[in-house]
């Protein structure tokens, strides 16, 4: 892997992958319909989108974990305990 920086906010990392020609055809009617200015924005784009839905689908998935009533009784706990930091105004 080879990085680099293309002058924007980010060092990027060149890579090369093996994609089904369906794909790959897909790919670049976006690119020729200007949907996107090259093959490696498409496919950051798409690699980033499809990664942040995989973290948030974690997310949710701890989220249905909690036991809401314990949560509400800790947070309740905290705040009361805070209560009387709080400075007088």
């Amino acid at each position: 892997m080879m990085n680099y920086h293309t002058g924007g906010t980010m060092p990027q990392a060149k890579i090369a992958i093996t994609i089904d020609e369906n794909l790959l055809t897909r790919l670049d009617r976006l690119v020729s319909e200007k949907k996107y200015p090259n093959r490696s924005r498409a496919m950051q784009e798409a690699l980033s989108e499809k990664l942040d839905r995989i973290e948030s689908n974690r997310l949710e998935r701890e989220c249905a974990r909690l036991d809401l009533d314990e949560e509400k009784r800790l947070a309740e706990e905290a705040f009361v305990a805070e209560d009387d930091r709080w400075p007088e105004y």
